[in-house]
């Protein structure tokens, strides 16, 4: 497995969820701006939908992040599946492609659903120009099961992630860019995963077998 200073983890992870931000806050700050500004009624209506929907778009990312990469997805029991749905709904939302879902598990935990995210974060970025990002779960009996499907135009495996699947450093090194890959091998591996990727024609899948029950 592919081995990395923790603090080096722990900034390059900060630094990732500081560049997810940056656009929905920069399209606040902009909208503000134009506010401020004399203009007619048509530019004013413009700013507030500007304003209102980096406001949205920022408000579902810091949510999604928060359970992805902070403290939420590391409490013990079991989580809200609902809830996880609605948070990661919002989150895709924000980005280009449109989300499905196939869920049928006893139980998840707050790690699983951990995963769960940061493998829909890698799905929504093996699609460059939009497209379907497929979830299913399943209990099955060597564990746990989660496979995600990302079909769409010029769909593709980046180099990080197959750099993390096989162990791995990328060949620039890791770095904020490129660590969530290697953050989502890290939670599979503490769950007694093991990750897959796979790439055809316009279609990526993301699959990870044998999760223990508990997170």
């Amino acid at each position: 497995m592919s081995s990395i200073d923790p603090a080096r983890l722990s900034a390059y992870v900060a630094s990732r969820i500081c560049h997810d931000l940056v656009s929905p806050i920069s399209s606040v700050t902009n909208a503000l701006d134009l506010m401020d500004e004399p203009g007619d009624h048509e530019m004013k209506a413009q700013a507030e939908d500007l304003l209102h929907d980096g406001a949205e778009k920022a408000a579902s990312r810091i949510q999604f992040l928060r359970y992805a990469f902070g403290s939420i997805g590391l409490n013990a029991g079991a989580a809200d599946i609902h809830e996880a749905r609605k948070i990661t709904e919002a989150f895709v939302k924000s980005h280009k492609p449109s989300l499905e879902w196939d869920l049928q598990a006893d139980h998840l935990s707050f790690s699983h659903v951990r995963l769960m995210m940061n493998l829909v974060m890698m799905a929504v970025e093996s699609l460059p120009r939009g497209g379907v990002v497929s979830v299913r779960i399943r209990s099955e009996a060597g564990g746990l099961t989660i496979t995600l499907t990302a079909k769409g135009d010029r769909a593709r495996v980046k180099e990080e992630v197959t750099a993390a699947v096989e162990g791995t450093d990328p060949g620039e090194g890791w770095r904020a860019e490129n660590i969530q890959p290697l953050f989502t091998k890290m939670i599979c591996d503490g769950l007694e995963g093991e990750l897959t990727a796979k790439a055809s024609d316009d279609q990526v899948i993301f699959m990870v077998t044998g999760l223990r029950a508990e997170g």
